[in-house]
């Protein structure tokens, strides 16, 4: 057998007949890693090398994130207040 992608890297295993407005969670949180894997030079460079333009990238970055974990937030309960996100699957 060939390698494959473990699960939640990958937008291949989310099921195809959902609708296309339905939020995708793996697909989200396949945004969160990679939001968080870019971060990770600037972290480097800030902190170990102390480069302050790479300072200035990682608090962008962590507004980025903010926004993104706001969104999220109200995502989740949207879907929560609809009656669950897989409850009739």
């Amino acid at each position: 057998m060939g390698q494959s992608l473990p699960p939640m890297q990958t937008n291949d295993n989310i099921d195809t007949n959902e609708s296309e407005t339905a939020p995708q969670p793996v697909g989200r949180y396949a945004e969160l890693q990679a939001l968080i894997a870019g971060m990770a030079a600037d972290f480097e460079k800030f902190y170990r090398d102390g480069n302050k333009a790479a300072g200035t990238r990682v608090r962008n970055s962590m507004q980025e994130l903010k926004t993104f974990a706001q969104t999220i937030r109200t995502e989740v309960q949207s879907i929560k207040n609809e009656g669950g996100a897989k409850e009739n699957a």
